[in-house]
């Protein structure tokens, strides 16, 4: 067993790939529902770096390679079709499609070959970013077991530190359910959001709009965002083939509960709750029962007001005992009940 004495380890900064969303030597992970576009965010992020391009707050990419294992979508007609729609530069992109072990070609297999795949990103040269779609392939055994997905992706955690390269993992979200945080709702086991030093969460809005938001983060800033649009249409030079790409948006602010909650449950939730609500409780706090009254009144479902409570992150709070005259009251995140708290 080595044990190292903590003054003999200098303290090094963060390396951002792209400040406070990807950063070098760290594992990640983008999850999404389906139809919100994961694999073309990556796809762009990619071809970003490919040429040294702006990230979507307008910083510039350090320029490099990248690598990219789709267990999943075609090269030829789903891959690059999307990278030269976003305008990569396909001599800095390597897809992993399989590894020779005695003189025949087997499928990547992340137990046994990341060996192989350490020493061909060493062979390339200047890769910045591995994207693993989806991020459950390299799971050997049950993707819902705690230790099954620490062991597998441990490789993935060193690879990424080795060769100081930020490694991108693609998951699902499940659907929505009352004021669930976006990191719950990762699929699988709670490790594939525990080990990632950051997890970004997409989710799609009204009409074509959708949102990355920044879901936990270890190393920085864990709120936050940026809305965007898919496009799709003929690639040029190849009219036959259609492709997706992205166009950016502005930033949105807020945690990763608030703006997710914004688009996953439109049939429980109205804007003009969240604003009444706000609106009502800015003078401090208000007993519940008497709050959800007026609510119905001015023309909210019960339901709905509860879900605006829970967007607003309000916790219902206990006054003046459990008994007797005791009630509850509801007080916006940054205000304080005057009474004793049960």
């Amino acid at each position: 067993m080595q044990l190292t004495e903590g003054h003999e380890i200098t303290p090094e900064p963060i390396s951002w790939l792209w400040q406070n969303w990807l950063a070098l030597g760290k594992l990640h992970v983008l999850a999404g529902a389906p139809g919100t576009g994961k694999s073309t965010i990556a796809f762009q992020l990619a071809a970003t770096i490919t040429v040294g391009g702006r990230w979507p707050d307008g910083s510039i990419a350090p320029m490099g390679s990248v690598v990219i294992w789709s267990a999943e979508d075609d090269p030829a007609d789903t891959i690059m079709p999307r990278l030269l729609a976003a305008g990569a530069d396909l001599t800095r992109i390597r897809i992993l499609r399989a590894t020779e072990i005695a003189g025949e070609e087997h499928h990547f297999n992340a137990s046994t070959d990341m060996d192989l795949l350490s020493q061909a990103i060493t062979d390339v040269g200047g890769v910045r970013l591995l994207i693993a779609d989806p991020i459950v392939a390299a799971v050997s055994g049950d993707g819902h077991k705690n230790a099954d997905v620490r062991r597998s992706l441990q490789p993935l955690v060193d690879l990424a530190s080795q060769h100081r390269i930020a490694v991108l993992g693609i998951s699902h979200l499940s659907k929505s359910s009352g004021d669930r945080d976006p990191v719950d709702r990762v699929t699988g086991s709670i490790a594939f959001v525990a080990l990632p030093r950051i997890v970004m969460a997409t989710a799609k809005r009204e009409g074509e709009r959708r949102v990355l938001v920044r879901a936990k983060s270890n190393i920085g800033p864990d709120d936050g965002g940026f809305e965007y649009e898919i496009r799709v249409g003929p690639l040029e030079g190849w009219p036959s083939i259609d492709a997706s790409w992205l166009d950016w948006g502005p930033a949105v602010s807020g945690t990763a509960r608030q703006l997710l909650g914004r688009v996953d449950s439109p049939a429980d939730q109205d804007p003009s709750a969240e604003k009444w609500l706000a609106e009502y409780l800015q003078n401090g706090p208000k007993p519940a029962r008497e709050t959800i009254e007026l609510g119905i009144q001015a023309g909210f479902t019960q339901k709905i007001i509860r879900r605006a409570r829970c967007l607003l992150q309000i916790t219902p709070r206990r006054t003046g005992g459990l008994a007797g005259e005791g009630h509850w009251v509801w007080a916006l995140p940054d205000q304080t009940c005057s009474s004793s708290e049960a």
